[in-house]
């Protein structure tokens, strides 16, 4: 069983940071691409930021500058590190990864989410 797990989620003011972190657990054989996405209340899911196996990243083009895209050292973590909030960056964010694992191919899977708010 493959588990994407996301922590990091909360309130926080107008021009503040947080870090959101991803945890692959399970049986897993290999991960590619990791990634984190986000949907606000009445708007579709959109993809905020990912990166390859290999560290290739690329953001949606109103969160560039402002947010990081990271993996751990083992390879089946992912942070983003989220500074100079806006009101609009509210939404519940979603980590997403294509995992293969153990005898079987490679499939996507979807973390459970974690509210971001920013208002002051």
């Amino acid at each position: 069983q493959v588990q994407l797990v996301e922590s990091g989620g909360g309130l926080v003011q107008p021009g503040g940071s947080l870090r959101l972190s991803c945890v692959a657990s399970g049986s897993i054989f290999s991960i590619n691409a990791m990634g984190w996405y986000r949907q606000a209340s009445g708007k579709e899911r959109e993809l905020v930021a990912a990166i390859t196996s290999g560290g290739i990243t690329n953001y949606l083009d109103s969160v560039k500058g402002r947010f990081t895209i990271s993996r751990g050292n083992t390879k089946n973590t992912v942070y983003l590190q989220m500074n100079s909030l806006k009101p609009e960056d509210t939404a519940i964010y979603y980590c997403n990864a294509d995992i293969m694992p153990f005898g079987a191919g490679f499939r996507n899977y979807w973390g459970q989410g974690t509210q971001v708010t920013v208002s002051s």
